[in-house]
C-alpha cells in the first residue's frame, strides 16, 4: 500500500451512540484548535517556554509513536519509505499541517534516516501567533514531536525531527529536518534531554508491548479474512491504471485512439474490454459520433447478420419492413464486435469483406453501401489457437489485429483495486441515492488481497452489494460484503437476481476449485472429475498462466 491511499474517512470509525472515535482499536479525540492554543498559553504562562516546549514535544512524540505502530500493522506498506510517508499523510488528515517532503532517505539496515520537509498551514504556528503574535523562535513543538515519535518507531531507534524555520517567525514556510540520534552527533544528546523526561521510553515500551499483543490478534483475524473467496457478477467499471500493466494498456489505447486502425482487445471475462473500447472511442476524433456495441456470441447466425448489416423488406420470412443494420447506425463512429471469436465462418467472411471494401450489403439487397466505421473487436478466446484449429479465418484475424491490446487479470494488477473500489462506492451511492460510504480497514485488506476470479465485473458487483446492504457509513467485511464460503450458493446470482451465463459460472467454479487445490492442476481435474487436458484448455482459454 502507498501513503497516498490513506483517507481519513476510511481510517476513523465514528460511533456517536457510544461517544467514541476509533483509529483501528485506539480511541481518538477531536479538540478545538483555539482551545489548544489557550492551553498552550497557560502552559507557557505557568511553566515558561523552556518547560512547556519539551512537555508538548513529548506529547506529540507519544502520539506519533502510537500512530506509527498502528499503521505498520494495519496496512501492508510497499516499503519503509511508504510507511514513513504515511506520517505527513496522517498529519494532513488530522488537520495539523500540510507537509511536502523535499528529501527522504530510509535505510533501516544501515541505521540511516534523513528527511527534510516543508510544512505549510501549521495549526500550531497559527495558534501561537494568535495568542502571542509573531515570535523569534520556532514553535511547532507537538508536530515536530509527532514526526520524531513516528520516525523512532519506524527506525527502531531514537530519531528527532527539529524545526529550522517557522511561519510563526514570519517565514513563508516551516522547514524541518530529521535524523537518528547518532546522525545528530552532539546535538542528539540535547534533543534526547527534551524527549527523555519522565522516563518516556519505558512508558512507550510498555505501551508498545500492549499494542503488539493486540496487533498479533488483528493480524491473525486479517489472515483469515484474506482467505475468504467470493464469486459474483456485475457490469464492468471505470479504467484504473495505477499499475504498470494498466498504464501500458492505457498508453497504447491513447496512441491508437487518434487513428482509425482496427483494434483487437483480448482478456478474460470481466476485465473491462468494452470499457477500454469506449475509452478509445471517447479519446478519438470520432467521439461525437455513435459508439455501438454488439455481443456476437449472443445471437444466432441469421439474426446476427441482420443486426450487423440490416435487411430489406421481404428478404426472409418475417421481414415485413426494411431494417437498418448496426454498421449503418455506427457510421462515422465506432462499432464494437464483442465476443468476435463466437462468430460463424459465414459471418467471418462478410466481416472480412467490410474490412477490405469499407462497404456493406443488407440481407436481401443487390447493392452495396459505403460506410466509414472504426471496428474494435473483443474476445476472451485465443484467436491464434482458433486459427491453427481452423475455426477462425487467419485473414480476418490479421485484419482485426492491426493493433492488439491485452488487458491483464485484476489479480495481476492489485494496485488498481483500491481506486476502483472507491470509484464504485461513489457510483453505487449516487445510483441508489444513498449517503456517502467508506471501507473499513478489514474490507480494504480483503478487497486488495482477494484474487477476484471474475475480475473488475465481480469487484464492482461486490462493492454494490455492500453499499446496498449497509445502513451505516462504514462498509464492514463480514456484515455487508457477499459471503464466499459456499460457491454453490453464491456464484450463480447477480445483485439484480438474474442468472449469470454458464461459461462465467463454470470459470468461477473451476478457479475456486483450483485455488482450493493450491494451484495443482492434476489434483483439481481429479476433484472436478474432468481430464487434465480439458482443464488445461479451459484455463488457457481464460488466460490463466501455467503454474511456475
Amino acid at each position: 500500500m502507498k501513503a497516498s491511499d490513506l483517507s481519513l474517512l476510511e481510517l476513523l470509525k465514528l460511533s456517536p451512540d457510544t461517544g467514541t472515535i476509533k483509529f483501528n482499536d485506539r480511541r481518538m479525540l477531536l479538540w478545538d484548535a483555539d482551545a489548544f492554543g489557550n492551553l498552550r498559553n497557560e502552559l507557557i504562562a505557568s511553566l515558561g517556554v523552556e518547560q512547556a516546549r519539551p512537555l508538548l514535544k513529548r506529547f506529540g512524540f507519544a502520539n506519533g509513536y502510537r500512530d506509527a505502530i498502528t499503521t505498520k500493522n494495519l496496512f501492508q506498506w510497499d516499503n519503509d519509505e511508504e510507511w514513513w510517508r504515511s506520517c505527513p499523510a496522517l498529519q494532513r488528515c488530522h488537520g495539523k499541517v500540510m507537509a511536502a517532503p523535499e528529501h527522504l532517505v530510509v535505510d533501516k539496515e544501515n541505521g540511516i534516516f534523513e528527511m527534510r520537509v516543508k510544512w505549510d498551514n501549521s495549526y500550531e504556528a497559527q495558534q501561537h501567533v494568535r495568542v502571542f503574535g509573531e515570535v523569534a523562535c520556532t514553535v511547532c513543538w507537538t508536530i515536530s514531536g509527532y514526526a520524531s515519535g513516528f520516525a523512532s518507531a519506524l527506525m527502531g531507534e531514537e530519531c528527532y525531527v527539529e524545526e529550522l524555520s517557522c511561519q510563526a517567525t514570519g517565514a513563508p514556510n516551516c522547514i524541518v529536518e530529521g535524523k537518528t540520534k547518532r546522525q545528530w552527533l552532539k546535538e542528539g544528546t540535547c534533543h534526547q534531554e527534551e524527549y527523555s523526561a519522565r522516563d518516556l521510553s519505558k512508558e512507550l515500551k510498555a505501551r508498545q508491548q500492549e499494542i503488539s499483543a493486540a496487533e498479533k490478534e488483528l493480524r491473525k483475524a486479517k489472515k483469515e479474512i484474506s482467505n475468504l473467496k467470493s464469486m459474483f457478477s456485475g457490469p464492468a467499471a471505470n479504467i484504473a491504471h495505477r499499475s504498470k500493466a494498466m498504464k501500458a494498456v492505457v498508453a497504447l489505447a491513447d496512441t491508437v485512439s487518434s487513428v482509425s486502425s482496427t483494434v483487437l482487445i483480448t482478456g478474460a471475462s470481466g476485465v473491462g474490454k468494452e470499457v477500454l473500447a469506449r475509452y478509445i472511442h471517447e479519446q478519438s476524433p470520432r467521439k461525437d459520433k455513435p459508439f455501438v456495441a454488439i455481443n456476437c456470441g449472443a445471437l444466432p447466425e441469421a439474426l446476427l447478420e441482420s443486426e450487423l448489416f440490416g435487411h430489406t423488406k421481404g428478404a426472409f420470412t418475417g421481414a415485413t419492413q426494411d431494417k437498418v443494420g448496426l454498421f449503418s447506425v455506427a457510421n462515422g463512429g465506432t462499432l464494437l464486435l464483442d465476443e468476435i471469436g463466437e462468430t460463424s465462418p459465414a459471418i467471418q467472411v462478410k466481416l472480412l469483406r467490410v474490412l477490405q471494401e469499407n462497404e456493406i450489403r443488407a440481407v436481401g439487397s443487390n447493392s452495396s453501401v459505403p460506410i466509414d466505421v472504426r471496428i474494435i473487436a473483443a474476445t476472451n478466446r485465443d484467436l491464434e489457437t482458433m486459427v491453427g484449429e481452423g475455426t477462425f479465418r487467419n485473414d480476418l484475424f490479421y485484419r482485426l489485429r492491426v493493433i492488439g491490446i491485452k488487458i491483464p487479470l485484476l489479480r495481476d494488477r492489485k494496485e488498481d483495486i483500491l481506486p476502483l473500489v472507491r470509484t464504485f462506492i461513489v457510483q453505487a451511492c449516487q445510483q441508489h441515492n444513498l449517503p456517502p460510504k467508506r471501507l473499513s480497514p478489514e474490507a480494504i485488506e480483503f478487497t486488495t488481497s482477494y484474487h477476484w476470479p471474475g475480475n473488475v465485473r465481480e469487484l464492482r458487483n461486490a462493492v454494490e452489494h455492500a453499499v446496498i446492504l449497509s445502513s451505516q457509513e462504514e462498509l464492514l467485511l463480514q456484515k455487508h460484503f457477499p459471503k464466499a464460503s459456499d460457491p454453490g450458493k453464491n456464484i450463480a446470482l447477480s445483485t439484480s437476481g438474474g442468472i449469470v451465463p454458464f461459461e462465467d459460472f463454470e470459470q468461477r467454479y473451476i478457479m475456486h476449485a483450483l485455488d482450493k487445490c493450491d494451484g495443482n492442476r492434476a489434483k483439481t481435474a481429479k476433484a472436478l472429475g474432468i481430464g487434465t487436458n480439458t482443464l488445461w484448455r479451459k484455463l488457457k482459454k481464460w488466460g490463466v498462466p501455467p503454474a511456475r
